[in-house]
C-alpha cells in the first residue's frame, strides 16, 4: 500500500524517460514509479490534483540561511533610496528597542543612496547605543562612534587587516569596514547561541518551502566574517530536533577552521577537519558540502579582483583576501584531503587564481570524482570558460543579481567587459552545468525569479544584459533541479522525480514554459512536498484529496510537528 497517490496531475520529471506522466506513488518518502505501475495499487491517500503542474523540488545551490534568518528580525534598509531615508529608519528603530540593544540593520545600497552612511550620521539617529548596518554585499558594514570604541578601532591604534580595509577621511574612520574588516565588529557579537540560530533557520526554512525549496546550500559556516559560531553545524542539527527544519541543507565549511591534520601517510589527509570528517558527512537532511574559500570581494561593492580598473569607484582593481600563495595552498590541501572546493571568486583576475590553484591541485592529485566550484564566477572572459570545461569546474553564478543589481554591475565594469558578467548560455554550449543559485539574502531568493532572470536578463532598470547568454524557461528549471542536484554530488537522490528517488516535489499554478517570461516570476507554488509530507501548502492538498485510508503511515501530508 502507497503512502500517498497523485492522479490526474501534469507531471515533469525532468528525467529522462518518462519525462511526464500523470500518476506518481510514494512510500517511506521514495517516489516508487508513475502511472500504469501505480494506479492499481491502494493508497493510504490519493489526491485528484486537476491537472495541476508537479516538477522535482527546487534546489538552491549558493546561500546564507542563517544570516538570511536573522536578517528577518532585523531593520530592514532595502527600500532606502537617501542617506536622510536610513538615518530617520535608525532613529525610528532604535526608538522601540531596549536601552542596552543594538541597532542592527541589512540590505543598504550605497549606489542607490549615493553613499555610505557616516557614524556621524547614525551618532545623530541613535545616540548612545551601539549602531551596524550591513551592506546588501554582505562584503561590507558601516558601524557608529559607539561601535568603533568598543572594537578598539577609534583611537587610531587599529591597522586594516590582510583582506580588509578601514575607510578613513581626514576626521578619522568614518565608520565603513570593508571584507576582513568587518570581523573587527563581528568579533563583538559572534559566537551566537545556538538556540538562537535555530530560531533563525528555522524562520528561514519556513520562507524557503513557501518558494518550493526543498534542498539549499548554506555557503559558508564556522568561521570568518561569513561564519555565525564556532559549533554553527550544531544549529542545524538543534533546528532539526525542534522540528524547524523544514529543508534539506549542505554546509560548507569556511577554510578558515580546516586546519593541519596528521594522518597515515597513505591517507593523504593533511588538511580538514578533527577525525577525517569531510565532504559528504551527513545523511540526506544535513551533509557536509565543500570547503568555501574567499579568493576576493563584492562587484557592487567594487572589491572583487579585476585585471582592468572598474570605470568608476575610484578606478581600482579590487583585493583578494588573502595572499595568493596562501589561496592556493588551502585549496591544493583540501583537494588532496579529498574534500570539494567552493572557491569564491567573482573578478576575472580572481577567477584566473582560482582555475590556476585547482589545475595545480588535479595535477598534484587527480581526483575525477571531484565536484570543485567557482562560487559567482561574476566576471569570466572569453579565454576563462574553456579552462572551466577543461578542468570540470562548475560555475555558480546568481541570475537574479541581473534584476537587482544589473545596471550597478554594468556601470562598474563598462560596455567593454559587460559581455563577462554573470555568463549562461556561453557555459552550456561547452558542456558546463550551471546550477540555480541566488545568494540571499543579498538578492531575493525566490527560485521562479532566478528562472525568470535567466530566460530574460533584464535589470530593474529595463536594460538587457548579454541577451547572447539567455536561456529557455525548460533549461532554467532545469538549472533548480537537475543541475542543483549534480553540482552537490546528490543527482543520485534527487533533483528528478524517478523510481527510488527522494519524495521532494513542488506543485505549481503553471510551467515556467507555459506563460509569458515575464511571468515566470509570478508562477504560484501552490504546495511543496518533501519526503512525501508537506511542508507548505496544507490547505491546497487537503482540497485535492479524494481518498483517505485510515491504515496509519509514518508518511501523510500533514507533519507530525505541525
Amino acid at each position: 500500500m502507497l503512502d500517498l497517490k497523485l492522479v490526474n496531475a501534469s507531471i515533469f520529471t525532468l528525467a529522462d524517460a518518462p519525462s511526464t506522466a500523470h500518476s506518481m506513488g510514494v512510500l517511506h518518502g521514495r517516489i516508487i514509479g508513475f502511472d500504469d505501475d501505480v494506479l492499481p495499487l491502494p493508497a493510504r491517500r490519493t489526491l485528484d490534483c486537476a491537472g495541476a503542474v508537479v516538477v522535482p523540488g527546487f534546489g538552491d545551490s549558493h546561500n546564507h540561511m542563517a544570516w538570511f534568518g536573522q536578517s528577518l528580525a532585523e531593520l530592514d534598509l532595502s527600500g532606502c533610496r537617501t542617506l536622510d531615508e536610513l538615518y530617520d529608519a535608525v532613529s525610528r528603530f532604535a526608538h522601540d528597542l531596549p536601552d542596552d540593544a543594538w541597532v542592527v540593520g541589512s540590505g543598504y545600497d550605497d549606489t542607490v543612496m549615493g553613499g555610505h552612511p557616516h557614524r556621524s550620521g547614525l551618532d545623530r539617529s541613535a545616540p548612545g547605543r551601539p549602531v551596524w548596518l550591513k551592506h546588501r554585499s554582505g562584503h561590507m558594514c558601516t558601524v557608529n562612534t559607539e561601535v568603533l570604541e568598543r572594537a578598539g578601532i577609534l583611537d587610531g591604534s587599529a591597522v586594516s587587516p590582510e583582506g580588509g580595509m578601514i575607510v578613513r577621511d581626514p576626521e578619522g574612520p568614518t565608520g565603513l569596514l570593508e571584507e576582513q574588516a568587518q570581523k573587527l565588529v563581528t568579533a563583538l557579537v559572534v559566537p551566537y547561541a545556538v538556540t538562537d540560530l535555530a530560531d533563525a533557520i528555522g524562520a528561514a526554512s519556513e520562507v524557503y518551502a513557501s518558494e518550493g525549496l526543498t534542498h539549499v546550500v548554506e555557503a559558508g559556516i564556522g568561521s570568518g566574517w561569513i561564519g555565525r559560531s564556532p559549533v554553527e553545524l550544531a544549529a542545524y542539527v538543534e533546528a532539526r530536533r525542534r522540528g524547524l527544519l523544514k529543508t534539506r541543507v549542505q554546509l560548507m565549511a569556511s577554510s578558515d577552521v580546516l586546519h593541519p591534520m596528521q594522518s597515515h601517510s597513505a591517507d593523504g589527509i593533511t588538511f580538514g577537519l578533527d577525525l577525517g570528517i569531510a565532504s559528504g558527512f551527513g545523511d540526506d537532511q544535513i551533509r557536509l558540502g565543500a570547503m568555501k574559500i574567499f579568493i576576493d570581494g563584492s562587484l557592487i561593492g567594487r572589491t572583487a579582483a579585476v585585471t582592468e580598473p572598474f570605470c568608476d569607484h575610484g578606478h581600482g582593481t579590487g583585493s583578494f583576501q588573502l595572499s595568493l600563495e596562501e589561496l592556493t595552498r588551502r585549496i591544493v590541501d583540501a583537494h588532496c584531503s579529498g574534500w570539494n572546493v567552493a572557491a569564491h571568486a567573482i573578478g576575472d583576475s580572481a577567477v584566473d587564481v582560482a582555475l590556476d590553484a585547482f589545475a595545480a591541485a588535479q595535477q598534484k592529485l587527480p581526483r575525477a570524482e571531484a565536484r570543485h566550484r567557482i562560487e559567482h564566477a561574476g566576471m569570466v572572459r572569453p579565454d576563462q570558460i574553456s579552462r572551466f570545461a577543461s578542468l570540470g569546474i562548475t560555475p555558480v553564478p546568481q541570475p537574479h543579481f541581473l534584476f537587482e543589481v544589473g545596471d550597478t554591475m554594468a556601470a562598474a565594469v563598462g560596455a567593454e567587459r559587460e559581455a563577462w558578467v554573470y555568463r549562461h548560455k556561453s557555459f552550456l554550449d561547452l558542456g558546463v552545468r550551471v546550477p540555480g543559485s541566488s545568494d540571499r539574502p543579498v538578492a531575493s531568493g525566490a527560485p521562479l525569479l532566478g528562472m525568470q532572470s535567466m530566460v530574460t536578463r533584464r535589470t530593474s532598470g529595463g536594460a538587457t544584459l548579454s541577451p547572447q547568454e539567455r536561456v529557455d524557461a525548460g533549461t532554467a528549471l532545469r538549472a533548480y533541479t537537475v543541475d542543483a542536484a549534480w553540482t552537490a554530488g546528490e543527482e543520485d537522490r534527487r533533483g528528478t522525480l524517478e523510481p527510488g528517488k527522494l519524495a521532494d516535489f513542488v506543485f505549481l499554478s503553471a510551467h515556467p514554459a507555459d506563460v509569458p517570461v515575464e511571468e515566470i516570476g509570478r508562477i504560484a507554488v501552490l504546495a511543496t512536498v518533501l519526503d512525501g509530507s508537506c511542508i507548505f501548502g496544507h490547505d491546497y492538498l487537503n482540497e485535492l484529496q479524494t481518498t483517505h485510508n485510515t491504515v496509519p503511515s509514518p508518511f501523510h501530508l500533514e507533519r507530525q510537528e505541525d
